[in-house]
């Protein structure tokens, strides 16, 4: 990871940013998914809608696009070309501008080193909503990099080829797609050998903030509760996914971004604004009622607001993951056995016999 600053500034008054530091994820057999949790119908009329404003647009990108370049420094220990990648739900390719920014680097006289674009020949951003995908082609950073933009129907039917592409990327898309593991072993059947899928999701408990608070508003005032927040993959099935999908060499880690609000109508406001407004499938339709909304601000603050906080803290849970499709001359893991250290000299000698 690069020594930048956690968050860049920004000057929307409205939101300031912090760092810091499960749900379940039914697991599908590839093919059409047995079960359909999210309306793939809707999220991409939610995008579409969001990428219609353009200016609020990016201005709420602060997440997808810090995210973006926190993945992509991850291709920094890859010492090789890479010339056809793919971006894998690109959203507004926030990828592509994290490839053409420059990393800082101590080592470099420049304090900096080249944008990771320089090693890419193709980006290849494929996306469900052309309003979205599209919406920031007039920016500079088109002209850094040599971008294709294709428009699919869904994500978990990619229109590839196998053995296509050096590098698969994905950021901040995969949390909508109700079939993973068909999705991961399609990106195992179009990367070429030896080449690896990185990305990362929102996981866990992402904004469970909103989800509690909503809840207990929803039993105040409804006497009942109505799902207003996806649910979420937990880091402990992505290893077990990829592995199932036939990655090698698996790397998964979590992070956490707290992001400051002044209230829960700008966080509600800004999720709409990204396009990651709810789309679960049998959700209720209609906006939540003003006393739903007014109980849990109130709610939200006695629960979450910390003394020292001018708002409500919203938590993004980051799961990041990289795995390796297999190929000739890939470094193997040793056999169990083969090692030459014992392991009691390591910690000590004790005798741990017989217990």
């Amino acid at each position: 990871m690069s020594l930048r600053p956690l968050f860049r500034s920004t000057t929307l008054a409205r939101r300031s940013f912090t760092a810091a530091g499960r749900r379940s994820y039914a697991s599908q057999t590839p093919g059409n998914p047995m079960l359909e949790v999210f309306n793939r119908k809707s999220k991409t009329m939610q995008k579409d809608r969001a990428a219609r404003n353009v200016e609020e647009g990016r201005k709420v990108d602060y997440i997808k696009d810090e995210v973006a370049m926190r993945l992509c420094e991850r291709l920094l220990d890859i010492k090789r070309e890479i010339p056809n990648v793919l971006d894998l739900g690109a959203n507004s390719c926030n990828i592509a501008r994290a490839l053409t920014t420059a990393t800082p680097d101590l080592v470099s006289p420049t304090g900096e080193s080249p944008p990771l674009s320089e090693r890419i020949s193709q980006l290849t951003c494929v996306e469900t909503s052309k309003a979205l995908l599209h919406r920031d082609t007039d920016l500079s950073f088109n002209k850094n990099i040599d971008i294709k933009r294709d428009v699919i129907p869904d994500l978990e039917s990619l229109p590839y080829e196998p053995d296509s592409f050096d590098a698969v990327l994905s950021s901040l898309s995969m949390h909508w797609v109700n079939d993973l593991p068909s999705l991961l072993a399609q990106v195992s059947t179009i990367l070429k050998q030896d080449c690896p899928f990185i990305g990362v999701m929102f996981g866990g408990d992402t904004l469970f903030e909103l989800r509690t608070s909503l809840q207990l508003a929803d039993m105040e005032r409804r006497g009942g509760v109505s799902p207003h927040v996806s649910p979420l993959a937990d880091v402990r099935d992505v290893g077990g996914l990829l592995n199932r999908a036939g990655f090698k060499m698996l790397t998964v880690d979590v992070e956490d971004i707290l992001v400051e609000f002044p209230d829960v109508f700008a966080l509600m406001t800004d999720l709409q604004s990204m396009g990651e407004n709810n789309a679960i499938l049998h959700r209720e339709l209609g906006p939540i009622s003003r006393d739903v909304l007014l109980a849990t601000e109130g709610i939200y603050r006695q629960l979450h607001m910390e003394e020292g906080m001018r708002g409500i803290p919203a938590t993004f849970r980051l799961i990041y993951m990289i795995g390796w499709k297999e190929g000739k001359g890939q470094s193997q893991p040793l056999q169990r056995g083969s090692g030459d250290v014992n392991l009691k000299d390591i910690l000590g000698g004790g005798d741990f016999e017989g217990r």
